[in-house]
């Protein structure tokens, strides 16, 4: 057990009414070494000061262990603001300074303040120190105090050993810890019921230490803490394996509810208003240390995700053998088939001329219908002589600008795909070429200035130690290198591998496709769906540019970069829109410029919705939410023929007037039950805006695209199931594995892990621990298994419409 050892030293009057004899008596004694010293675990003084006299006491203080540290507790009951009591504690390497009573913002008034002493022998047992004490005050009038000096003998924490403390702005407390030797990384957890703001601190062992509400920031990792909070702890920062944990109540809460502060001034307040503003400031908070998955174990999680990511590259290689082998039969039973008849036509040119004539004599003299059509049917409606019988008129339309003009074959009852691909092929795909060049031009531009913001975010947060400044769910937080969370930036690369997986698979097929054109095969240029495979490839790139930008977004996650997290998202759910409708109107789909311009436009809403969120904001994004709906609409239903110029608003008042006042029927009705049921959703959706205005504006954004693209994956499917084509056993399983895997991610993703839209004390209380492995989080899994369900979904896309490759496209219905 460490002992205190009380000695009065100087000149100066005793303070507990001592004889000026005794105290003479005492002093020489204790200069000449024959003073015995008493041994105590707690001394108490109490007295008087004034101008002209001054209280000095000298403490020998000879710790046993870690354990041990000093406190000393000061307090004062008639001690005003104009003459305070000061307090002062010298050591040999710090000086540590306050004064009762004890004023911070010009608000909270103590009378009584507390303070833990460095331990500045460096936890040896064998190396005693003293301390010295001076208690003064400017009043003439005697103040009294009481000063106490006791000996902690708990003053170290241990592993998974939690330690329950009383915190106030006058008495903060700090404890220290040793690292194990076979850890790299602790946890320092603070959990309360309590939301007043603390701040907790962990420092290097070593004087001074800073347990102030205005120091405590000044070195180490700190972060702020309402009821929970955690700091990881790298055992290289702390080369001598010793560091503090410091906790520190704040004045006022702003920094941990981001709330305004009024301040009243002293005299304003009566003097039992300022001891229960006092009193209320008090909080407490428990205090653990414990171990996390070492870097040594990284390996095992790291290697299991990569490896079910590689189960899906085994499985589409599978798959690709298999259509290959299959191909390959079928090009040999093709060559056989075309052999064998070949051969009949040779054996048919031995036979006599009279035999191998048709069977004419069965028509002979007949003047039956048959015979005039073959006649018609053997020459085309052009060639027909006006000798020859002319058909009926019904039967041909003689309008030839129908081939021409888009406003008439795009306006028919019926359309179908071979309507709406009449131009050259070519020029589509040039057309469609330009969207996977510019999503490759804006991944450049827009990815490496969003990582040089965020590593250097990163370096800032390393050397200053806020930990305020970027958003971990610090419960999981496993860091490796200069990352502080490298488990939330590793598990983007689910959106990376599948990413390139579908490149691959697009890559394949359209490879299939050059080969079926190059050698001359009709049915790819007039059967199925036309293919153009520019956006496919667009999808990919995007989702490879997700992992990314996703990634560097969780290198240091908060306010100023969640645009780098959703921006590429923006880019998914309207592209995906783009592809479907593309698949069934190749000749009016937008063009790449177009689009890009439109999701530019997208990112800067987002923009001002993080920035200037408002009530003005939201009416004004209401407005034009509602007439972008009616436009895209407009577009939809009638084709790409509605042209949007100062003359539209004639034309809608005409429409109006003429079809919707008088209860027309609409001449295509799928498209107008789809296009009502989206508009409603929408509406409803800047309903809920104007209503609910929530804070993440850019989460909003997204779930408007998320929503309209699940419509239109539905509508579309339904269409295509009404029309009597069929989903391949193939399709129908993606199907189901993706909304199995999407409804799971969705669980993990509304967790709500963090919130950068909240202060960062507020988002800590909704950190969890790992949930796989000890190394992932919810949010990780969310990041895996949404790059799992994007995949599919993406492949759900190319592959939806793979019924059709033998079917002529004059067959196929657009909608």
């Amino acid at each position: 057990m460490a002992t205190i050892k009380m000695g009065l030293i100087g000149s100066r009057p005793t303070l507990k009414r001592y004889s000026l004899i005794v105290q003479v008596g005492v002093g020489l004694l204790f200069l000449a070494g024959h003073w015995t010293p008493v041994y105590s675990q707690s001394q108490t003084y109490q007295g008087l000061v004034s101008e002209g006299k001054h209280f000095s006491e000298l403490v020998y203080v000879s710790p046993h262990n870690a354990s041990e540290a000093i406190r000393v507790t000061a307090s004062s009951q008639n001690a005003d603001t104009t003459y305070p009591v000061l307090f002062v504690v010298r050591q040999q390497k710090s000086v540590l300074s306050w004064a009762v009573p004890f004023i911070i913002q010009s608000m909270y008034v103590y009378d009584e303040v507390s303070h833990t002493l460095c331990p500045e022998n460096g936890f040896s047992p064998t190396a005693a120190h003293n301390i010295s004490i001076d208690v003064t005050t400017a009043s003439v009038k005697p103040v009294n105090f009481t000063l106490t000096v006791t000996m902690m003998d708990d003053f170290e924490l241990r592993t998974h050993v939690p330690k329950t403390v009383v915190v106030s702005p006058s008495n903060p407390k700090y404890y220290v810890y040793k690292f194990p030797d076979d850890a790299d990384f602790m946890t320092v957890q603070a959990t309360s019921t309590s939301e007043i703001c603390t701040v907790i601190s962990v420092q290097p062992a070593q004087c001074p230490v800073y347990d102030q509400h205005r120091n405590v920031e000044f070195v180490g990792q700190f972060q702020t803490v309402t009821k929970q909070g955690a700091i990881t702890v790298q055992k290289k920062k702390y080369p001598s394996g010793y560091f503090f944990v410091v906790a520190v109540v704040q004045p006022t809460d702003k920094d941990c509810l981001g709330q305004t502060i009024e301040y009243v001034p002293l005299q304003n307040m009566s003097s039992q208003d300022v001891l229960e503003i006092a009193k209320n400031r008090s909080k407490e908070i428990t205090i653990s240390v414990d171990t996390i998955l070492p870097l040594s174990e990284y390996w095992k999680p790291i290697v299991a995700t990569v490896g079910v990511l590689l189960v899906f590259y085994v499985i589409a290689g599978i798959i690709i053998l298999v259509q290959c082998k299959r191909r390959k039969e079928q090009h040999s039973e093709h060559l056989e088939e075309q052999v064998h008849i070949l051969g009949e036509e040779e054996n048919s040119n031995d036979v006599p001329f009279a035999q191998n004539q048709p069977a004419a004599t069965s028509n002979y003299g007949t003047t039956g219908k048959d015979s005039g059509n073959s006649a018609v049917r053997s020459r085309p409606l052009n060639k027909l002589s006006t000798n020859e019988a002319d058909p009926d008129e019904d039967d041909i339309d003689m309008l030839e600008d129908m081939n021409e003009e888009k406003e008439i074959y795009r306006t028919k009852m019926s359309v179908c795909v071979a309507d709406l691909a009449r131009k050259k092929p070519k020029t589509l795909d040039r057309k469609y070429k330009l969207y996977y060049w510019n999503i490759l031009t804006i991944a450049v531009f827009y990815s490496l200035p969003a990582v040089q913001l965020v590593m250097t975010y990163q370096a800032v947060l390393n050397m200053s130690g806020n930990e305020d400044m970027c958003y971990y769910n610090f419960l999981c937080a496993m860091p490796c290198g200069l990352l502080s969370a490298f488990n939330n930036v590793f598990s983007n690369i689910g959106y990376v591998m599948l990413g390139f997986l579908y490149l691959l698979i697009v890559s394949r097929k359209h490879h299939i496709h050059k080969q079926a054109v190059a050698s001359g095969c009709e049915k790819s240029k007039t059967c199925g769906i036309p293919k153009h495979f520019g956006m496919f490839y667009a999808l990919g790139i995007a989702l490879v540019m997700e992992g990314v930008l996703s990634g560097s977004y969780h290198v240091c996650p908060n306010y100023s970069n969640f645009q780098f997290d959703t921006a590429f998202m923006y880019i998914i759910a309207g592209l995906g829109m783009l592809v479907l409708y593309q698949q069934r109107h190749p000749d009016v789909n937008a063009n790449a410029y177009a689009a890009f311009a439109t999701f530019a436009a997208v990112i800067f809403i987002a923009f001002m919705g993080v920035v200037f969120v408002s009530v003005y904001f939201y009416v004004v994004f209401a407005v034009l939410h509602i007439i972008t709906c009616l436009a895209v609409s407009a577009q939809m239903y009638y084709m790409g023929t509605w042209k949007i110029d100062l003359g539209m608003f004639k034309r809608a008042a005409i429409i109006f007037r003429t079809e919707l006042c008088k209860c027309a029927r609409p001449v295509y009705i799928d498209r107008m039950i789809v296009l009502i049921i989206g508009n409603a959703v929408n509406w409803s959706i800047t309903i809920y805006g104007l209503v609910k205005m929530p804070k993440d504006f850019n989460s909003y954004l997204l779930a408007i695209f998320l929503v309209n693209l699940l419509l239109y994956v539905a509508f579309y499917i339904i269409m295509k199931v009404r029309n009597g084509e069929k989903l391949i056993p193939a399709v129908v399983v993606i199907i189901i594995l993706a909304l199995v895997i999407w409804g799971l991610a969705l669980n993990f993703y509304f967790m709500g892990l963090t919130g950068w839209e909240k202060t960062a004390a507020l988002s800590r209380e909704s950190n969890a621990p790992c949930l796989v492995m000890g190394f992932y989080d919810g949010h990780d899994v969310w990041h895996i298994l949404s790059a799992a369900a994007l995949f599919l979904s993406f492949l759900l896309v190319l592959l939806m419409d793979e019924d059709l490759e033998g079917k002529d496209r004059t067959k196929i219905p657009v909608f």
